[in-house]
């Protein structure tokens, strides 16, 4: 078993924005070059995987061996057979690039085509592969306005992203890690409004047991859940996911309580309520009716028929607000072969009943979602207002959903 280096104790204590995302951090030789161990540690603490490559001057400046403490992984100083470059910035090898700071020599060589140090030949081939790449630039102010300085920024600016120096004391400053780290978090889609938020999600199907082998159950895979429990992660928020058995695998950063029956996930509920709750969101596909009284034993598989009396589940979305008011409470409904006016006409009877601020509605007996369930058309539904999604694949309905809860509550 591989020991956990101790540095990365300190992965997502603050945030989860930046969870399961591959981070290269490449440091050249400024005075700045001391700041990047913060940043370092800044982008660690929201969930983000660290590896750092250091120039020779900034080697100078700081032993690599500080990198190594700082990120738990090795430290790019030279490259080799090994082929470091390409396993850092070759197509989908990692999630982002950062240079900070990043000097004149860095940026010109970068604009010019010039891969003749580590730094350089990791940026020239994190821009063929679309690696994205942010540059906070540090150098004298009288180095910055340069022309063939100010050449090189003019030519990358539609290929990476800049992050403007401060001008203090005649000189063009890196700007603070703080500052790098709020860019790099929003990019991920960390939002002002959603970050920090407590959120609590119900997803995937839930099973009712006919005996203990034999269950009733729906074909809902959990996916529109997970990707919504991804967004609010990604957004900042503190994510907790009730989930039955769907197929999707939840996403990190994800508290995760897994149940199964339709009586499970309402005691979770109710559990996971007596804490407070900023946003509710109940996207699980939840049993209508359960076997009024299971066998406890398996049922003889040679009875030509069985009869089950069923009974009601009570709807989890009617008592939320009576254990918390204030909490925004976002249901789901999901209807067959009616009209978009009787589906949006029921699911304002939903908010009525459930005194929810939003419900996400669509027609899930429609050819098209049947030919490809991959892809979904939802209705956001309040008392006053309506939006449609339009035909999109659920990663996108996800997205739709999140800025549709995030203006309502800004």
């Amino acid at each position: 078993m591989v020991e956990k280096h101790p540095s990365l104790d300190i992965v997502g204590s603050d945030g989860t924005e930046l969870a399961g995302k591959k981070i290269v951090l490449c440091i050249s030789g400024s005075v700045a070059a001391y700041k990047s161990i913060e940043l370092a540690r800044l982008l660690m603490r929201h969930g983000g995987d660290v590896t750092c490559v250091a120039s020779k001057a900034a080697t100078d400046l700081i032993q690599p061996s500080y990198f190594k403490w700082a990120t738990g992984n090795s430290v790019i100083t030279k490259l080799t057979g090994d082929l470091e470059h390409i396993k850092v910035a070759d197509y989908k090898q990692s999630d982002l690039i950062v240079v900070y700071p990043c000097t004149a020599n860095t940026l010109g060589k970068l604009a010019n085509g010039i891969d003749d140090t580590p730094i350089s030949t990791v940026l020239s081939v994190g821009l063929g592969s679309k690696i994205p790449i942010i540059i906070a630039l540090a150098m004298h102010q009288a180095m910055y306005e340069n022309p063939a300085v100010v050449s090189n920024i003019e030519f990358l600016k539609n290929k990476v992203a800049f992050i403007s120096p401060k001008f203090i004391e005649g000189k063009a400053k890196a700007a603070e890690p703080e500052e790098i780290l709020d860019v790099i978090l929003q990019r991920f889609g960390a939002s002002p409004v959603l970050k920090g938020k407590k959120v609590l999600i119900t997803a995937g199907p839930t099973i009712e047991y006919i005996d203990p082998v034999r269950v009733i159950t729906n074909q809902s895979t959990g996916k529109t859940g997970v990707l919504l429990a991804s967004e609010f992660v990604s957004a900042g928020s503190k994510v907790t996911m009730i989930y039955g058995p769907g197929t999707e695998m939840p996403p990190k950063g994800a508290k995760v309580v897994h149940v199964k029956t339709s009586s499970q996930m309402s005691e979770a509920v109710k559990k996971e309520m007596r804490q407070k709750w900023d946003i509710v969101i109940l996207a699980a596909a939840v049993s209508d009716y359960t076997p009024e009284k299971p066998s406890k034993t398996k049922l003889d598989s040679d009875l030509s028929r069985i009869s089950l009396k069923m009974k009601k589940v009570p709807k989890m979305i009617n008592g939320i607000k009576k254990i918390q008011k204030n909490v925004f409470l976002v249901g789901f409904k999901a209807e067959t072969g009616i009209s978009k006016e009787q589906l949006i006409k029921k699911a304002r009877e939903k908010i009525v009943q459930a005194d929810c601020d939003l419900v996400i509605a669509n027609d899930i007996g429609t050819k098209r979602y049947k030919e490809n369930s991959g892809y979904n058309n939802v209705i956001s539904i309040d008392l006053k207002n309506t939006t449609e999604s339009g035909w999109k694949e659920k990663s996108k309905v996800a997205k739709f959903i999140r800025k549709e809860i995030e203006k309502r509550i800004s």
